[in-house]
Order: structure tokens, then C-alpha cells, then sequence
């Protein structure tokens, strides 16, 4: 009580809305109801998110074992590939997530709200019911009474009204199922028009992806750096042409992903991409050293596995959602179009952050640019274990504004930043000694290995700044944020690309790195401005303390 009182002014009012960030920090362990939810969510999403980068870290290590040139042509190729699907992909899965939320809990709202209009309905007819029965009953008393005392006999103890009528209705199983209405739902398939508007999308968008890249994909690389007479250049374009054959498989099962995000089911897309990558890793050495198709090899296996993770994906999605809507009005392309381009705008700005970063490490030569696409896939590989804090944050915000339980939304979104920041404490330290300790998987090269030990204070010392700017991304794609969103990260990339030109010149290796500091940085701060300033969806902040 104290606190709160500290923190409101005498008109209720909050002081200042950034201490909701500290609010009940100690329960930031606490496994109660919120934090079982957040963990149910966030654990197997963070294990799907990282299984594919994992799977691209396995393959790094596979190829690694060919040469310097051809691990530096592949880090190239999947830098692209990267960067390409993440402007089709972000937007659809952040914007599908909160959509499918949304729909979804209404949907249980109604549903069981149905249920007990209906019984109460029914109540009141009972009770009328009832009334005319009761009344039909002493008529019936007062008869049975007067003949008695016509008869000389008592017939009070013996006479036995009929049966409530009531009775039967408060049994009928239309009142009973409603009661248990919600967990039948989840069992029967549903009429989600987000789901089938984003596998519609999904689909589009991995075709369209696959041709830019397929007859794009010597542009692309020279664009990078990667020069026509480089020995690059060669191994590159056939992982990068060969890899791109699989953007629809990947666009599409990313797109059901934030479909299972939406229900709060992320142990489905765990077991699928579990699936898919096991695979690409099993067939890898096989591909690469057995058949000695060398980085065609990987990019094939990577292929087959994609295709794997969509079917498997699509046949659980089919038994829970019809997926051809009840008319082509029911689908939302202008609700996707208009949020879509806001995330469009930010994903190509964050996008041009992390390319450029690339871009500037390849023309520093092949061996920087194989020690920076190790440490680059570390740094992304520990950094989205963050993201499934996100997703959590993300579910469970967007049902809670589509209820209005603005109570629920702010203590699960300081819930959600608080385990992201000690996660992100205690990645920092797991990955500072795994990489100086574990750089020789990767890379035999005594230069690359050289440079890997350079970069390792900034991929381990980020770790917490990274935490918070991914969980801060599922806090307002909850609140559905997105145009600020889309506005913060284009001047977030304007500073970081200004530092990254200057940096990269000035120190290039290290330069390269600390600008990618300063970039995640001023991501991380964007977050905490909206919020800890109680504007746009969080304004209810500077009013009452909490409904």
C-alpha cells in the first residue's frame, strides 16, 4: 500500500509511469498463474525459435570443414536469405498473432456468454413456472382440503404437489453444456478469418519471394560485396538459388506458426520445426560429404525440410480451423495490408541495419566476414531465446486489451520485460564462455578464430539489451502498437546506419560491432519511452493506478 501511495499523486494519478517497470520485481521467479502461462508459451516458442538457427549454426559448422571461402560464401547467402524473408515474414507472424488472439478470445467470450443468457432465460421462464404451478398447487391443497373435511378425514400429509417443472429445465443439457462450453470449443474446429487470410498471404508472398531471389540472386550478392571474380561468388549463388526454392515452404509455415501463436499453442510449431531440422541435420553430412555436392548439398537438405515443417503444420491446422472461410468477405486482406505496411517499413529498416552490418564485413575480406557470420549467428541464435518471452507477451497481451483488462495487460507485460532481463544476465555469461571456449567448431582457421574472440565481448555483453528489445517488440505487438512501431525503428536505423558507416571505416571489425551496439541499443529505448511514458495504448497508465 505504501508503495502505490509513493507512486500516485492525491488525485490518483500516476507520477511517473516508468516505475511500472520495477512494479512487484520480486515476483519476477513466482510461479503463479501469470508466470506458469508466460512460461507454458514462452519455453516451447523459444525452443522452435532457436531450432532453426541452431539447424543454420549445424550447417555452419558442416560447411565450416569445406574451407574459409565457401563458409564465408554460405554466410553471405544466408545473410540474404535472412534478411529477405524477415520483410515478408515478420510482418505476417507479428500481425497474425495478434489478429488470431483477438479473434479468438472473443470468440470464447461469446461462446460462453451464449450459454448463460440462455440459462437465465430459462430461469426466468422456470420461475414463472414455478409460480403458476405453486399457485395451481394451493388450489389444488385448498379442494383436496374441503373434501376432506367432507369426508372426516385429513388429507394434508398425504396430498403431494406435482413435480416442479424446473426441475427438468435446470436439467436440460443445453444449460449443463454451456457450463463446460469452452473446453468443447477447443476441441472443435473454428471459423478463424485471420488464419485463412494469412495462409492466403503466406502463400503469395513465398512465391513471390522465391522468384526475387532465384532470378535476383547474383545482383543480391554483388550488392553485398561479394565481386564477380571473388571465389565466392560461385559457392554463393548456388546456396543462395537453391535455398531460395524453399521461401514458400517457409513462408507458409511461418504464417500457421503465428496462427498456433494466436491460440497460445506453441508446443505444435516446436514439434514440427523439431521435426524439419532434425531432418536437414541428419541429411546434411550425407548431402555435403557422402554425395559431395559440397554447399549445394546443405542448401538442399535445408530445402526438405522446410517442406516438412508446413505439412506437418497444415495437418494439425486443418483439424482445428476451417481453413476456406464462409465467404471471400470474412477474409481481412485490408486489416493485414494496412498494419502489415507499418511492420513493412520497420522490418526493412531493422533489416538494412543487420545487411549493411554484413555488407561491410565482406569487403573487409573473406576471413572478417567468416569470423562476423559466427559470431552473428551466436548473436541472433541467443537473442531470440528472448523472443519467446515475446510471444508470450504478445498472446496473452493481445486477449487481454480485446477483454479491456487493462490490469492484467500491464502486470503481464513488467512480468514478461523482467524475465527478459535476466534471461538476457544470464545469456550473457553462457554465451561469453561457450563462444571463447567453443569457437574451433566453426572454423579452423587460427584468423577466424582470431577474430571470433575480438567480437565475443560484444555478443555476450549485448545479451541483455537484446533481451529487452525483443520482448519489448511482443509487448506492443500485443497492444497493437504497430505504428509506432513501424516510426521508432526508422529513426533507430538512421542513427545506427550513420554509426555504421562512420565505425566500419574508422575501426572496421570492432566499428562493425559497436555500432550493432548502439543499434540494439536504441531499440531497446524506443520501448521503454512508449511505455514508461503512458502513451498511445498504455496511456490508462497516467490515469487510474490499475482498475
Amino acid at each position: 500500500m505504501a508503495e502505490d501511495s509513493n507512486m500516485q499523486s492525491s488525485n490518483g494519478k500516476w507520477m511517473m509511469p516508468v516505475f511500472v517497470f520495477f512494479k512487484d520485481a520480486r515476483l519476477v521467479f513466482k510461479m503463479d498463474s501469470l508466470g506458469l502461462e508466460i512460461l507454458r508459451i514462452a519455453f516451447p516458442a523459444a525452443l522452435a525459435l532457436a531450432a532453426d538457427p541452431i539447424a543454420s549454426l549445424i550447417d555452419t559448422a558442416f560447411i565450416g570443414h569445406l574451407g574459409p571461402v565457401e563458409l564465408a560464401a554460405v554466410g553471405v547467402s544466408i545473410s540474404i536469405f535472412n534478411q529477405a524473408s524477415k520483410v515478408t515474414i515478420f510482418p505476417l507472424v507479428s500481425i497474425t498473432t495478434s489478429f488470431v488472439a483477438e479473434e479468438d478470445t472473443i470468440g470464447r467470450i461469446s461462446n460462453i456468454e451464449e450459454p448463460e443468457v440462455l440459462e437465465n432465460s430459462e430461469k426466468d421462464s422456470s420461475n414463472k413456472i414455478t409460480g403458476s404451478s405453486s399457485e395451481m398447487t394451493e388450489v389444488k391443497s385448498e379442494d383436496a382440503a374441503l373434501e376432506s373435511l367432507e369426508r372426516g378425514t385429513t388429507t394434508s400429509s398425504e396430498t403431494k404437489p406435482e413435480e416442479d417443472s424446473s426441475a427438468a429445465i435446470c436439467k436440460s443439457p443445453s444449460i449443463n453444456g454451456g457450463k463446460v462450453s469452452n473446453s468443447q470449443m477447443s476441441k472443435e474446429k473454428r471459423h478463424i478469418p485471420s488464419a485463412s487470410t494469412a495462409l492466403i498471404i503466406g502463400a503469395i508472398l513465398g512465391l513471390i519471394q522465391a522468384l526475387f531471389l532465384i532470378f535476383g540472386a547474383k545482383t543480391l550478392l554483388l550488392i553485398m560485396g561479394v565481386k564477380s571474380g571473388s571465389p565466392m561468388m560461385r559457392p554463393a549463388l548456388k546456396y543462395l538459388t537453391l535455398r531460395s526454392l524453399g521461401a514458400p515452404a517457409v513462408l507458409l509455415s511461418l504464417a500457421m506458426q503465428g496462427v498456433f501463436r494466436g491460440f497460445k499453442d506453441t508446443k505444435t510449431p516446436l514439434y514440427a520445426t523439431v521435426a524439419g531440422d532434425l531432418t536437414n541435420i541428419i541429411l546434411d553430412p550425407i548431402f555435403i560429404f557422402v554425395c559431395r555436392l559440397g554447399v549445394s548439398g546443405a542448401a538442399i537438405a535445408h530445402v526438405i525440410s522446410q517442406y516438412l515443417i508446413s505439412l506437418i503444420l497444415l495437418l494439425r491446422l486443418m483439424k482445428q480451423v476451417y481453413l476456406l472461410p464462409p465467404s471471400l468477405k470474412d477474409l481481412q486482406f485490408s486489416r493485414f495490408l494496412k498494419n502489415g505496411f507499418m511492420l513493412l517499413a520497420r522490418v526493412i529498416a531493422a533489416t538494412i541495419c543487420v545487411t549493411l552490418a554484413a555488407s561491410m564485413a565482406a569487403r573487409l575480406g573473406s576471413t572478417p566476414m567468416a569470423a562476423f557470420q559466427i559470431c552473428l549467428q551466436v548473436w541472433l541464435t541467443s537473442s531470440l531465446l528472448a523472443d519467446g518471452l515475446a510471444v508470450a507477451g504478445q498472446a496473452i497481451l493481445a486477449g487481454a486489451f480485446a477483454e479491456k483488462n487493462y490490469k492484467k495487460a500491464t502486470i503481464a507485460a513488467t512480468r514478461v520485460l523482467q524475465m527478459g532481463f535476466v534471461l538476457g544476465l544470464g545469456l550473457a555469461v553462457v554465451v561469453g564462455l561457450g563462444l571463447y571456449f567453443g569457437s574451433g567448431i566453426f572454423s579452423r582457421d587460427a584468423n577466424v578464430i582470431r577474430l571470433i574472440n575480438i567480437g565475443i565481448p560484444f555478443v555476450a555483453a549485448t545479451q541483455p539489451i537484446n533481451s529487452l528489445a525483443f520482448v519489448f517488440d511482443g509487448v506492443n505487438f500485443g497492444a497493437s502498437d504497430f505504428t509506432y512501431s513501424a516510426y521508432s525503428m526508422v529513426l533507430v536505423a538512421v542513427a545506427s546506419i550513420a554509426s555504421l558507416f562512420v565505425l566500419s571505416k574508422s575501426d572496421g571489425f570492432v566499428g562493425i560491432w559497436v555500432a550493432l551496439t548502439i543499434y540494439m541499443g536504441l531499440r531497446t529505448f524506443a520501448g521503454v519511452w512508449r511505455m514508461g511514458t503512458g502513451t498511445g495504448p498504455w496511456r490508462f497508465l497516467r490515469g487510474r493506478l490499475l482498475p
